[in-house]
C-alpha cells in the first residue's frame, strides 16, 4: 500500500530561553493511502507537535529536523510558507482539540466554512453559498442556512464540533489530521463525532491521522495504532495487533485504564508515576522509571524497535530473546488469548503463541 505521508527520524527541540525542550525525537510515521492511523499518548508525549511539524504550523521558536518529511513524493523540509499554506488550503485538512479555539468567534460559522473555498478556489457568490450549505449539510446540521448565520458561540459544543468538520473537508482534502476532536465532548457527542468522521472518511477516500489520549476511543476507527511516549513511537501495529497482542508495558497501562463492563475492580487503574522531563536528553528507557517490569539496562541504554510481526514493532527490552522470563498482567494475557482466537479464525491456524522474552545483558 501507497503511503502518503512518509516522516524518517523527526525531531523537534523548542527553544525556551536558555532552555530547550526535546518535545519529538527521532519519529519515524507513515500513512497509508485510505487508512486511519491513530497517534495515541499522554499530554505532553509529542503527538500534536508531530503532526503540526508534518503541516508546518510550528513557531519560530520550534527547531524542526528530519531525514525526510513527505507529502506524496512532495519534499515538505524544502516547503515555502506560501506553499504550505496552499498545501493546508487544499490538501492537508486539520480538525482542532477546541473548537471554539479552532473558529474565529467574531466570524459567522457559513464564513469560515467558505473561506477556503473563496480565497483558494475563487467560488464566489452563489455558488460558494451552495457549497458552504452543502458542506454544513455534509456533517448533519439541519438548517445550514440557519447554521450558517451564527456565530461560534451561539451553536453547542456538539454542533462546533461539527462546524469544524465541516471546514476541514469542504476543500476536499486528501489528509485528515484529527487532534483530539472527541476530547471536550460527553460521551454520546463523542460516539457520534467519531462515526461522522468514520463515514466522512469512506465518503471522501480521505487518509486520517487521529490523535488521542484515550485508546478506547480509537477502538472502532483505526487501521493502525502508534504508541507515543516521551518524543518517541514505543509501540506501532495493526488495531487487532496493539489493542489484543499489545508488547509495550506503557500500552498494558494504557489499556488497562481503559474502563470494560466486566471490570471487577473497585477503582480505575492509573499509570503510577509522571512523564519525565523533557528539558534533558533522556538516558536510557525514557519510561523505566514507570515501568514495573524495568531492569538495569532500561535505566542504562535506550531500546531499538523490536519487530513482533511484519507490522508489529516495540520499543521495550522485553522484547529481547534474552530477557528472563516475565508474566505480563492478567488482563493483558486475557487479550493475548483474545487475539490467538480472533487470528485463529481468521487464518484457519489453531495456535498462535504470544511473544515472550527471556534475557537480556544488565
Amino acid at each position: 500500500m501507497a503511503n502518503i505521508v512518509t516522516v524518517k527520524n523527526l525531531k523537534v527541540v523548542f527553544n525556551e530561553g536558555n532552555e530547550q525542550v526535546y518535545a519529538v525525537n527521532g519519529v519515524d510515521l507513515s500513512l497509508h493511502q485510505g487508512e486511519t492511523l491513530a497517534l495515541v499518548g499522554e499530554s505532553g508525549s509529542g503527538k500534536s507537535v508531530a503532526t503540526h511539524a508534518l503541516l508546518g504550523l510550528l513557531g519560530k521558536d520550534a527547531v524542526v529536523t528530519a531525514d525526510e518529511m513527505l507529502y506524496g513524493e512532495k519534499d515538505l523540509l524544502q516547503t515555502s510558507r506560501r506553499q504550505y499554506t496552499h498545501l493546508r488550503g487544499q490538501e492537508l485538512g486539520l480538525i482542532f482539540q477546541d473548537p471554539l479555539s479552532g473558529l474565529d468567534p467574531t466570524m459567522r460559522i457559513g464564513r469560515q466554512i467558505g473561506e477556503g473555498l473563496k480565497v483558494h478556489r475563487h467560488v464566489h457568490g452563489h455558488a460558494l453559498k451552495q457549497a458552504v450549505f452543502a458542506a454544513i449539510e455534509d456533517v448533519g446540521l439541519a438548517d445550514p442556512a440557519l447554521i450558517a448565520r451564527k456565530y461560534p458561540h451561539e451553536l453547542s459544543g456538539g454542533q462546533r464540533q461539527r462546524a469544524m468538520i465541516a471546514m476541514a473537508l469542504v476543500m476536499q482534502p486528501k489528509v485528515l489530521i484529527a487532534d483530539e476532536p472527541t476530547t471536550a465532548l460527553d460521551v454520546t457527542l463523542q460516539a457520534q463525532i467519531l462515526a461522522l468522521i468514520k463515514a466522512q472518511k469512506a465518503k471522501h477516500d480521505l487518509s486520517v491521522i487521529f490523535i488521542t489520549h484515550d485508546l478506547g476511543v480509537v477502538a472502532n476507527i483505526a487501521d493502525r495504532v502508534a504508541i507515543m511516549y516521551a518524543g518517541k513511537i514505543v509501540e506501532v501495529g495493526t488495531a487487532n495487533e496493539i489493542f489484543y497482542h499489545p508488547q509495550h508495558p506503557y500500552t498494558w497501562g494504557l489499556l488497562d485504564a481503559v474502563p470494560s463492563s466486566d471490570d471487577q475492580r473497585d477503582q480505575l487503574f492509573t499509570l503510577p508515576g509522571t512523564p519525565p522531563d523533557l528539558h534533558q536528553p533522556i538516558k536510557g528507557d525514557a519510561f523505566a522509571p514507570r515501568n514495573p517490569y524495568a531492569m538495569p539496562i532500561d535505566f542504562k541504554k535506550e531500546p531499538p524497535l523490536f519487530q513482533v510481526s511484519p507490522t508489529h514493532f516495540v520499543r521495550s527490552w522485553l522484547l529481547d530473546p534474552r530477557t528472563p522470563h516475565y508474566q505480563p498482567p492478567v488482563t493483558i494475557q486475557k487479550r493475548w488469548a483474545r487475539f490467538a482466537q480472533l487470528h485463529a479464525e481468521q487464518t484457519n491456524d489453531p495456535v498462535v503463541e504470544s511473544q515472550q522474552a527471556g534475557g537480556v545483558p544488565v
